[in-house]
């Protein structure tokens, strides 16, 4: 996969150096030449320029690639990056770091941005994660910003508990992807049955965010479970 990342500061550095790890084909663009000495990174190439300048993009190739991400500290860069990379060359994913939370609501797809990483979002939901069993974390926005990744911790208290996802009447915009049990993910099927300290993650409309938490939260599950063989939505096979 050729992936082009634009910011190769510590935090496009640290994309990269994943990357090539696992066999892809990396270009950096950055204004500061300087930044290669800094990056401690082997087999990427580089390229230095204003990556805001429709040259500098077409000299990067943006044509030939399957993923930019736009990782630099400042917003403007990144929402203008991904627009160009979407509107002008037409590239299939797009990334975009979003630093300031409140310029969450710009990074979707009228800015060219596919999927929306909000660091300050994503270590706040870890620690809520952390501290706050029992409620819904939502950990990433995506695509048009109406979808959203969110994790929910079953606690020790919970209605789901024994019950199995298939008899769980989940809202009609949110699928469970997997499960994560005793640092095992799983892979989750309509007769796994929900156990106590689950981990489950949801991909939901963002509309449909209140809707699930009512589902989850304590008290209020009993009226969600389907006894019977049809009842309650089927989790991602």
């Amino acid at each position: 996969m050729k992936v082009i990342i634009v910011g190769a500061g510590s935090v496009g550095s640290s994309i990269a150096r994943e990357l090539l790890a696992h066999g892809h084909e990396v270009l950096l663009i950055d204004e500061k030449p300087e930044v290669v000495g800094r990056s401690g990174l082997l087999g990427a190439r580089w390229l230095f320029g204003d990556a805001c300048e429709l040259t500098t993009l077409k000299e990067a190739g943006l044509d030939t690639v399957d993923v930019v991400v736009s990782a630099t500290g400042d917003d403007k860069v990144n929402l203008v990056v991904s627009l160009l990379a979407k509107s002008e060359f037409g590239v299939g994913r797009t990334v975009g770091r979003v630093n300031n939370p409140k310029n969450d609501w710009m990074f979707d797809d009228a800015w060219g941005v596919d999927v929306a990483v909000n660091t300050p979002r994503l270590m706040t939901a870890l620690v809520e994660e952390a501290v706050e069993v029992g409620d819904l974390v939502r950990l990433m926005t995506l695509q048009t910003g109406a979808v959203s990744m969110v994790e929910f911790t079953v606690p020790h208290d919970s209605g789901l508990i024994g019950t199995m996802l298939g008899q769980v009447e989940w809202p009609d915009d949110s699928t469970v992807v997997a499960i994560l049990r005793d640092d095992t993910p799983i892979t989750p099927s309509a007769d796994d049955v929900i156990e106590s300290g689950d981990e489950l993650f949801f991909i939901t409309t963002i509309a449909a965010e209140d809707e699930l938490r009512s589902v989850l939260r304590p008290g209020g599950t009993d009226a969600a479970v389907d006894a019977g063989p049809g009842g309650g939505g089927t989790p991602a096979n």
